[in-house]
């Protein structure tokens, strides 16, 4: 199978015209002519991610975040993302991206987070998107199975996320049953979240300021960027999986996540 066809499959699946205006979404580097010997999955792309591609015979590497994302004035090997760029044209890998249209898809990123929180009646909320036949949204909002106290409700994203510290204003004095949440910067999206009538909002990042205000209004609870996308690797794995069958699948065995927690 030609590397091209796996880029057709996951672009089927999650539209580039389903990306932000400011997103940088799709092939990266490399010639998609090629057969493909295997697929590296992950999340951000740096050196290490690149060698291990090569390491694991895989000639296609699938992020999330896009390695050029700001525009390359020159490539001379002065920052990780420029020498990865040269590594990955060295090695003869190609490089592609799905990021905010991954984000928004059907089925996409935020889904995968509704499902390991195992929200049920799942819709959209904030901008609402269609391309070529795809639905998407923003944001996604849905029920809990059974309604939960806050502190429980911290404790079980924490679990369920590998979190070390979720950032949190007042525990909310009534039961959390009505779930919004945005995967990675979703801050934007809090004033939807309220007037959906959620009982929490759930994302990767949010600014000092934004979690004033909102005392018994809302229960925010902020995971971390790399924490609420990590599971976005298992998105790609099943579409390949499904629509590009005999395709090698490998997901990253590299944290790339730069933050640490003391």
């Amino acid at each position: 199978m030609k590397i091209k066809e796996v880029v057709s499959a996951l672009e089927r699946f999650a539209p580039l015209p389903l990306q932000e205006d400011f997103d940088n979404a799709g092939l990266q580097i490399g010639l998609t002519d090629a057969d493909v010997s295997g697929a590296l999955l992950c999340l951000d792309v740096t050196e290490a991610v690149v060698d291990e591609a090569v390491g694991k015979g895989c000639n296609l590497i699938v992020s999330h975040h896009p390695l050029i994302f700001h525009k390359l004035r020159r490539i001379t090997g002065e920052d990780y993302v420029q020498r990865a760029v040269m590594k990955a044209i060295k090695n003869n890998v190609v490089i592609v991206s799905m990021h905010t249209n991954m984000d928004s898809a059907q089925g996409g990123v935020n889904h995968k987070i509704a499902e390991k929180m195992n929200l049920q009646e799942l819709a959209f909320f904030g901008t609402e998107k269609v391309a070529d036949g795809v639905q998407g949204g923003e944001g996604v909002i849905g029920m809990l199975p059974h309604p939960m106290a806050a502190d429980d409700f911290i404790l079980m994203i924490k679990r369920t996320f590998g979190v070390e510290c979720v950032q949190a204003n007042e525990l909310l004095r009534r039961p959390i049953r009505k779930v919004a949440l945005c995967g990675g910067a979703g801050s934007f999206l809090l004033p939807e979240a309220i007037g959906q009538g959620a009982d929490a909002f759930v994302t990767g990042e949010m600014h000092y300021h934004d979690y004033f205000g909102h005392e018994q209004e809302i229960q925010i609870a902020i995971i971390g960027h790399f924490q609420s996308e990590q599971y976005t690797g298992e998105i790609f794995q099943s579409i390949i999986e499904e629509r590009c069958p005999g395709v090698r699948c490998c997901l990253t065995e590299i944290c790339t996540n730069p933050i640490i927690y003391f």
